[in-house]
């Protein structure tokens, strides 16, 4: 079989290569991909799990976490940013940010959430586009609220992320020139939520990450523009393309959506299950720290790995049933949201909160939601994403 991962191409018109990955889980799960750089495919779950628990060999900070090859500078520049660290650097940063993502913080946001949905549902009406009038705005309302940020900021997050997420796309930037542009807003922006909140404190996230913590130690500006950078990215693209490709993955399996309007509370394991199943973020790197073996394979210290959460999260040996969308699944032991270790996704509880209302709320609201024309894909190896779906509402 010719295998190719990454071709963003193949990514626009058909989504991920399942195929490809079905193929290496058993025939060559490390697999040497060519390139340049060439870099070791890993794609069952057990391996990507133990990359992703051993930092120490398997490091995020040498060459970032990242697909792409970036300049010495750029590197340096990054490596300011949590989700290219190594403990214990990203341990002390991580124990400073994880004081806006407690599971009371979240917890408190629920009926604020369960207004949002209803508010953009109350919106819409006849054919719309899921993405842009639901899926997208759901997470910028609740990024917005975690900032103490105005709600018209919206629109400005929505189109930072965009060209940050979908350089490689020419619906949202024209080169990799125009997503740094985007970042240098977002620090700039972040520069100015910073001083309103120095001024005047609220009770809101960038608040709370501007005080010391109980050590007494505080975010620099560097580390505090490059996590509101992470929030609006990550917040944002997470849970936009888990909607959105949830709702395809609904369309594409209506027993699915039957059980569903059946059983609105089944919006619980759905979100894990559309979380799988869709694998919002695709792949990761990491770069070997040491000679070692891995899947059988010799790993030299300096070679590019590449973790595919796609194909993990369809291994059969871990999900009976692996190619079966079920939303009762019970257990669901994904790793959508990182194949746990340092870096395993701060906003998991946040983004599953998000999906569960907002699939309850669609299943009570609309049961004859239904699809209106083609689902058009982001043209990114990185991001399994949806840019445009047209619904009925129903």
């Amino acid at each position: 079989m010719h295998i190719d991962l990454v071709d963003r191409d193949r990514y626009a018109t058909a989504g991920p290569p399942h195929d490809q990955f079905a193929w290496l889980r058993e025939n060559s799960p490390v697999h040497w991909h060519e390139g340049e750089p060439g870099f070791w495919a890993v794609t069952r779950y057990e391996d990507v799990v133990h990359v992703s628990r051993h930092s120490d060999l398997f490091s995020s900070h040498r060459k970032l976490a990242l697909f792409e090859e970036l300049s010495e500078e750029q590197i340096a520049l990054q490596r300011l940013m949590m989700l290219n660290q190594d403990p214990p650097e990203h341990t002390r940063r991580r124990s400073l940010v994880n004081r806006g993502f407690t599971p009371r913080t979240i917890g408190a946001l629920e009926q604020h959430i369960r207004d949002i949905c209803d508010d953009l549902l109350d919106k819409c009406s006849g054919e719309i586009d899921f993405v842009t009038e639901v899926a997208a705005p759901l997470p910028l309302y609740v990024i917005c609220e975690l900032l103490g940020a105005p709600v018209s900021d919206r629109d400005k997050l929505f189109a930072w992320s965009n060209r940050m997420i979908g350089s490689q796309d020419p619906d949202y930037a024209s080169s990799p020139e125009e997503g740094s542009g985007a970042a240098m807003e977002v620090y700039a922006y972040a520069n100015q939520l910073a001083a309103q909140r120095k001024a005047n404190p609220q009770k809101d996230i960038v608040t709370k990450l501007l005080q010391p913590d109980e050590n007494g130690e505080t975010l620099d500006e560097n580390e505090f523009d490059l996590f509101i950078l992470l929030l609006v990215v990550a917040g944002n693209e997470t849970t936009r393309n888990a909607a959105s490709g949830g709702m395809l993955t609904l369309f594409e399996h209506p027993d699915q959506w039957d059980r569903l309007v059946a059983e609105p509370t089944l919006a619980t394991t759905a979100a894990d299950e559309i979380v799988r199943w869709v694998s919002p973020v695709n792949l990761f790197r990491r770069t070997s720290t040491k000679d070692q073996v891995l899947g059988g394979q010799p790993i030299k210290a300096g070679d590019k790995v590449v973790v595919f959460y796609g194909s993990a999260n369809r291994d059969t040996s871990v999900f009976p049933n692996a190619e079966v969308f079920d939303v009762g699944r019970n257990p669901n032991p994904h790793i959508g949201f990182g194949g746990g270790g340092a870096h395993f996704c701060l906003g998991n509880h946040l983004a599953k909160l998000e999906l569960r209302i907002l699939f309850e709320q669609l299943a009570r609201r609309h049961p004859h939601l239904r699809q209106s024309g083609p689902a058009r894909r982001l043209r990114s190896n990185f991001i399994s994403g949806i840019k445009e779906l047209p619904v009925t509402l129903g």
